[in-house]
């Protein structure tokens, strides 16, 4: 039996910075697999003795591609310290915003840093639908590809209008937000949402929304793909098919265990109904049984981590971000730390928001088969369909409310402590700060990147992704394309490059997308 062991090199967007992966291989089935973060970057440390709301200010600049769901985070934080709940408008502006900036990143990740590998000549030459992958995907030239740019930079116009700049905008404060628009610029982002609508139904769906939410049963989705041409030559018709063809659903399971914090709560006089509180649900999931969430059950273990060790996980509330480099020896491997949920490794993204939230298609999709890189990666790219029409609801609303608060005063942020926790484009997001005499005396962050690229916990169980790796067929080492669909799938942050080295001395390696 050979064993070939590879590297994976991620660059990622907060304290872990830097990701290599590591994997064995043996037989052409990836073995084992490990998640290194090998940058450390600190903003926690940062964020000591500085002023109350410099939070708002600093997290943004944690990553530029997320940087509204840092600040988001960060605003309900010392929402929730001062004690204070935003006006209506303030939380149809929050979340409008908020949507946005997570449209804008499933398609772009979708198109541009997941389906570009379809057009991966050396992989997929062979594959039926390699041509049209080539025309819709090529770099710099597919027509779908393009495309996506130009629509959702255009998207990211109404960011610019009620945040005045994406990205790193600090237009959220404790109490509300500092943009009142007027009717014009309201009418303005309505027009702009309205025409990604338009495109959104045309070339990724091929269907309107309302057709699409019909699917509730996997007979019910390829039978809509049969259904029209319209369907089958759209984005996820075509990825429907060339993936299915490609065995993407036979592979990346995961840990099947699945978090969500729920996002976009509801102003109380709205139109649009949520899962309680908020537009989606919060909760755990094993499989597609649904718990109750509870923040408190949240834990960050650093027992393979680059850090002074304190003997047990630690809520963030009372977690530490010391450091300590022990270089390549022993357990420690990564500047990841490695969050559990009630002990258990768990995945986080938009299939966790699915399947928490009882979509009967994903559900059935997990019963079936369990997670994988295409069921994954077609959450992502049917998510939008959810939030497009609430969002334009809540713009109706803003032009019938336009006259009322967007902001209720808050004088100084008092001493306490207060949590952030929301759903960013790639999964559950938590900001926990404490206050002393109006400066910042403890702040915790933790990603979803962290959640899903953890290192291994004090039980030895490995991060979801880690997990995901585990069974993936390698066709071939020079050009290991299916350890970069895993990956992919996650929508880890940054350039991802695999580099392979068999036990030979061979060495092999793929860029996995453009990256962010």
């Amino acid at each position: 039996m050979v064993k070939t062991t590879k590297g994976m090199n991620i660059p990622l967007n907060r304290a872990e910075g830097d990701l290599e992966i590591r994997v064995e291989i043996e037989d052409g089935v990836v073995t084992e697999a490990w998640s290194a973060g090998t940058m450390f970057r600190g903003f926690e440390a940062m964020m000591q003795g500085r002023g109350a709301r410099d939070g708002l200010v600093m997290t943004p600049r944690i990553c530029g591609i997320c940087s509204l769901t840092h600040l988001t985070a960060a605003a309900l934080a010392l929402d929730a310290i001062a004690g204070v709940t935003p006006p209506d408008n303030a939380h149809r502006l929050r979340n409008i915003a908020l949507m946005i900036e997570t449209i804008q990143s499933d398609i772009r990740q979708a198109v541009l840093m997941f389906m570009v590998d379809f057009a991966n000549k050396k992989a997929y030459g062979s594959h039926p639908l390699s041509e049209e992958a080539q025309a819709r995907y090529g770099a710099l030239s597919g027509r779908t590809a393009i495309e996506t740019i130009r629509e959702s930079k255009r998207l990211l116009q109404v960011v610019a209008i009620i945040g005045g700049q994406w990205p790193h905008t600090s237009f959220m404060v404790p109490g509300g937000v500092t943009s009142s628009p007027d009717i014009s610029k309201i009418l303005q982002c309505r027009m702009i949402i309205d025409g990604f609508r338009a495109w959104y139904e045309r070339t990724i769906l091929g269907c309107s929304i309302a057709r699409w939410q019909e699917i509730v049963s996997v007979d019910d989705l390829y039978a809509w793909l049969l259904e029209k041409e319209a369907h089958r030559e759209s984005e996820v018709g075509f990825f429907l098919r060339f993936a299915k063809h490609a065995g993407l659903d036979t592979f990346g399971r995961g840990p099947n265990r699945f978090l969500s914090y729920g996002n976009y709560p509801l102003p109380q006089a709205t139109a649009v109904s949520g899962q309680g509180a908020r537009l989606t649900r919060a909760g755990y999931a094993v499989g597609t049984e649904v718990f109750p969430f509870m923040p408190g059950k949240i834990a960050e273990d650093i027992s393979h981590s680059w850090y002074e060790q304190n003997g047990e996980p630690l809520h963030p509330f009372s977690g530490r971000t010391k450091p300590y480099a022990s270089g390549q020896s022993g357990r420690l491997y990564s500047w990841i730390k490695a969050p559990r949920y009630d002990g258990e490794v768990v995945e986080t993204g938009p299939l966790a928001e699915m399947v928490i939230d009882g979509n009967p298609l994903f559900c059935e999709m997990i019963e079936r088969e369990g997670p994988s890189v295409m069921v994954r990666e077609l959450a992502r790219l049917v998510r939008p369909a959810g939030l497009l029409t609430p969002m334009t609801t809540w713009v109706d609303e803003l032009l019938a409310a336009s006259n009322d608060s967007f902001y209720h005063p808050v004088k100084a942020i008092p001493d306490g402590e207060g949590a952030g926790l929301i759903q960013a484009a790639r999964g559950a997001l938590g900001h926990w700060v404490k206050v002393e005499d109006e400066k910042i005396a403890h702040y915790q962050i933790i990603t979803p990147s962290a959640w899903n690229g953890s290192p291994r916990d004090g039980q030895g169980r490995r991060g979801a992704w880690e997990e995901a790796l585990i069974g993936t067929p390698i066709r071939d080492i020079d050009n290991p394309v299916e350890a970069g669909h895993v990956v992919r799938s996650f929508d880890p942050c940054l350039v991802c490059a695999v580099h392979c080295l068999d036990k030979g001395g061979g060495k092999g390696g793929l860029r996995i997308g453009p990256g962010r």
